[in-house]
């Protein structure tokens, strides 16, 4: 086969951005090949919520309208947040309004959008079951990535599209010992529940119009619906805001849990509240854990991190995947310039980084300081108004950032430096 590009590409996890990016890269005619942990086979299925920002880099990737078609909405539209006491009687405290153009949002089950993404690769661009384990550079001066069976793949660039975990983060900090993933003293719980059985057992809060977040004192929880409305996506979030995040907690960090545990970390709460909790019926706790401090780069030797494995964040704002798929639009659009080729792919990556780190740290950050607003919340006048003002504009600088200007910047300076 006749590739357009003098260099091969190797995408280290098959998730969300790592499918993104495999398909951009293909259709560009540049030789991908994604490795991919897991068999797909127990994949875990939850809402993802993806802002307008998250929307454009989809549709600017080519991958919206096949996403769309499998999210069970017929049009993306504006969905803004509703915060809500989670005490009774539940007191509507903020409607969250925008600036931003054409606000639009999307929510999708899951392993639907993977399915959508997976749909538009040919099945021998991606190889299951091969778990990374550690990447060095080989004598031929490419990278080359060892997997747990004992087997190697040699590419010119490797993208780490890995994760949380991310091996190949390990390589960019240069050390395990250095990587900055800490538990951030918050737990989630998870889970599916159909709208009708909330319905039938006396909900008052409406959860289909508009997402909606409970607020409480180091607790909240997210609601907003999937599948056409028929299913409510649910987090319920329980957190130590003041304490200082922890080294990283043993494995498990997902662990199936009893109604019972639910119920007992959440008791004491509203009606609406707890109608959720007693529904949560098979649902999974998540011990969150974070990147603090963010990474100083997300590139090195010809390693360049996406996603989570770049930028893992708390979900306060919504906006993790969003990042993640920001980072694969700048990326691809660097790497299927005309001008990019094997031999100036360290300088197209050094734009690339210069472009994603302070953009997404800074969502990083931002998503922190969200879910400490959101956990200090007291129902009290004064608290209200505190998070009315804070709450204000909150999403402007996620949603309306222009990934055109970023990418134009990058090649601007490549054009100067004479890289291009």
């Amino acid at each position: 086969m006749q590739y357009s590009k003098n260099f091969t590409v190797a995408i280290c996890g098959g998730g969300l951005c790592g499918l993104a990016c495999a398909v951009a890269l293909t259709r560009a005619g540049i030789s991908v090949t994604v490795f991919e942990a897991s068999s797909f086979a127990h994949e875990a299925g939850a809402g993802v919520g993806l802002g307008p920002n998250a929307v454009r880099a989809l549709k600017g990737l080519g991958v919206f309208d096949a996403i769309l078609a499998r999210s069970g909405q017929p049009q993306p539209a504006p969905r803004l947040f509703a915060f809500v006491s989670g005490n009774d009687p539940h007191e509507r405290i903020f409607d969250y309004e925008t600036s931003c153009e054409n606000p639009i949002a999307l929510a999708i089950y899951r392993p639907a959008f993977l399915d959508a993404l997976i749909a538009l690769l040919d099945p021998s661009v991606i190889r299951f079951q091969k778990r990374c384990t550690s990447i060095n550079i080989s004598a031929t001066g490419k990278h080359t990535l060892h997997f747990s069976d004992g087997t190697t793949h040699e590419a010119d660039l490797i993208i780490g599209a890995d994760g949380i975990r991310s091996v190949a983060r390990r390589h960019v900090v240069g050390d395990y010992s250095a990587d900055p993933l800490v538990y951030t003293n918050t737990i989630a719980y998870r889970g599916l529940i159909p709208t009708e059985d909330l319905l039938n057992a006396g909900i008052q809060t409406d959860l289909t119009d508009r997402p909606i977040c409970f607020l409480g004192l180091g607790r909240h929880i997210i609601c907003f619906p999937i599948k056409g409305d028929t299913v409510i996506n649910v987090v319920v979030f329980l957190s130590q805001p003041d304490e200082p995040p922890r080294s990283m907690l043993p494995s498990p960090w997902v662990e199936a849990i009893s109604q019972e545990q639910l119920r007992s970390s959440c008791k004491d709460w509203g009606h609406d509240p707890m109608i959720i909790v007693n529904h949560l019926t098979n649902s999974n706790k998540w011990s969150i854990h974070a990147l603090d401090p963010p990474l100083p780069s997300y590139v090195r030797d010809k390693v360049v991190l996406v996603g989570d494995a770049a930028h893992a964040m708390l979900p306060h704002l919504g906006a993790g995947v969003g990042q993640g798929f920001e980072d694969v639009l700048v990326l691809v659009q660097l790497l299927t310039h005309p001008q990019t080729e094997k031999s100036n792919l360290g300088d197209v990556l050094a734009q690339y980084n210069d472009v994603r780190l302070p953009r997404a740290n800074s969502v990083l950050q931002g998503s922190a300081e969200t879910g400490r607003l959101y956990d200090s919340f007291r129902t009290s006048a004064q608290d209200k108004a505190r998070l009315q003002k804070e709450l204000t504009g909150r999403w402007e600088a996620v949603w309306g950032h222009d990934l055109d200007a970023d990418v134009k910047n990058a090649l601007d300076v490549l054009h100067r430096s004479n890289v291009f």
